[in-house]
């Protein structure tokens, strides 16, 4: 396959799991994302940072995180994010430190 084409292969399924995450499945909670693969929709926008940063396209977390919600944090967590139970928390801390690092 041509590098090109598997660059625009991979863009298509970026796209489609962005969509997949922020448009059909509002319902599911970052917080469950992390717990049970390590990764969340929050750690999807850090990527795109990183990647951008890489390329010497200067872009903040705030705005990574804009792009990927296609909204601001704000409007996210009050249209879909839930409270988390005290488990989840838990849970939580240890995915984090295991997936991320030290909690902020």
């Amino acid at each position: 396959m041509p590098d090109q084409t598997e660059i625009e292969l991979q863009a298509a399924a970026f796209r489609r799991l962005q969509k997949h995450l922020m448009e059909d499945r509002t319902d599911v909670q970052n917080i469950d994302m992390m717990n049970l693969t390590g990764f969340c929709r929050n750690c999807l926008s850090r990527w795109y940072q990183e990647a951008a940063n890489e390329r010497g396209i200067e872009m903040g977390k705030q705005e990574a995180r804009e792009l990927f919600y296609g909204m601001t944090m704000d409007e996210w967590k009050s249209k879909y994010q839930t409270d988390a139970s005290n488990a989840q928390n838990e849970a939580f801390k240890v995915a984090f430190a295991e997936n991320v690092g030290k909690p902020e």
